[in-house]
């Protein structure tokens, strides 16, 4: 009786308070708090045209860039709700790889079309552009003797880099040191919140030797970038570190250091996997795929270089449509990839008309995760 009274009366207090309640909130009745995204970037590469569509006007202009895509890619990710912090451009936006008077042609009308409020919302949107290197910027192509249909460094290619780009790289970013730094300028570390970005040139310029007359393709400054990547997992205020470049090292679930990967990502992969780095992330091969090659879980391989290139792969539903990814990294820690994409149009430079749908969504989990493109 005397609980009666004193709940009566404690009602009768509360009334214009609206905080009346006979019995205490259980754990089943509490809204569960919101997991909140910390940041969220996109990343994507390879939206240049093949050589033989440069001509077609309605395929590109003098940036070589695949404009119907490149447009609607811009569109869209300025266009989100939640717009993403930062948009990594991962390699290949221009076709280049000839001489270096060709990238001094084609790099500066790439920026200019990113810079034009008409065709780019997206360099209006506060989103952050940081721009990485692909082979066509950092190598040409060898078209006679021996050599014919193999591709070398070219000199001069990371000034140009340099020259156009920088505005597109970040401030705050840790630079490569010692005595190679000017070769290494495209390769660089930075911070957002509680991720470290390890950002790699995977062509850096590395002059001809009695035994490469040519030098090689697929170098990178693989200690500074271990190093960086291990002082991040040290670092207290990151959580979660990512490294990007142009060039996988993983392709369809294999190591892979041809033309196709990276030849210098061997010893970057095992200090990934040892300091349980999230992800590399890149492009290079013209389709989306997304792979996690130790069967008992670790680091991930994601590929995007479906930004408008000529899709070279037909096994998979990832070969087929073009698109974009983006990466939300959660309060919780928890990581979340989404890819998003529309089908390729014929011919592949066209304006496509298919709707952009979520083509692979997943939380990249330390542990064993399944992948949909890999049987």
């Amino acid at each position: 009786m005397k609980k009666s009274v004193y709940l009566l009366l404690g009602c009768l207090t509360s009334l214009f308070t609206f905080q009346c309640s006979p019995s205490t909130s259980t754990a089943e009745e509490e809204v569960p708090p919101q997991d909140e995204v910390v940041l969220s970037f996109a990343f994507l590469g390879c939206n240049r045209v093949s050589y033989g569509d440069r001509n077609n006007d309605s395929a590109t202009n003098i940036t070589t860039a695949n404009l119907a895509q490149l447009k609607r890619i811009f569109e869209e990710l300025s266009a989100m709700e939640r717009k993403p912090e930062l948009f990594f451009f991962l390699g290949d936006l221009v076709e280049g790889e000839k001489f270096d008077v060709t990238l001094e042609r084609q790099l500066p009308a790439w920026f200019a079309q990113y810079n034009d409020p008409g065709f780019s919302p997206i360099s209006q949107s506060g989103i952050e552009l940081v721009a990485v290197p692909g082979n066509h910027e950092m190598l040409y192509y060898d078209s006679v003797g021996e050599n014919a249909g193999d591709e070398f460094p070219l000199a001069g290619a990371t000034d140009i880099w340099m020259e156009y780009a920088l505005p597109y790289m970040p401030a705050d970013r840790q630079a490569v040191g010692g005595p190679d730094s000017l070769d290494n300028r495209a390769t660089f570390a930075f911070q957002r919140k509680n991720i470290g970005f390890v950002v790699m040139n995977t062509d850096t310029y590395n002059a001809p030797t009695e035994e490469h007359p040519k030098g090689l393709e697929g170098q990178a400054p693989v200690e500074w970038i271990n190093a960086q990547i291990t002082a991040y997992r040290e670092n207290p205020e990151i959580d979660h570190v990512f490294v990007l470049g142009h060039k996988p090292y993983i392709v369809e679930g294999k190591p892979d250091t041809t033309h196709k990967g990276f030849a210098d990502g061997g010893p970057i992969w095992e200090t990934m996997q040892a300091q349980r780095a999230i992800a590399m992330l890149s492009a290079h091969e013209h389709n989306y795929n997304r792979e996690q090659p130790d069967s008992t879980g670790g680091s991930y391989q994601v590929i995007a270089g479906n930004a408008g290139s000529k899709l070279t792969c037909s096994s998979s539903p990832a070969c087929t449509y073009f698109g974009y990814s983006l990466i939300y990294v959660y309060e919780s820690g928890n990581v979340e990839l989404k890819s998003y994409g529309w089908d390729s149009p014929s011919p592949y430079y066209a304006v496509s008309t298919a709707p952009t749908t979520l083509r692979d969504s997943t939380e990249l989990t330390w542990t064993p995760n399944a992948n949909p493109f890999i049987p």
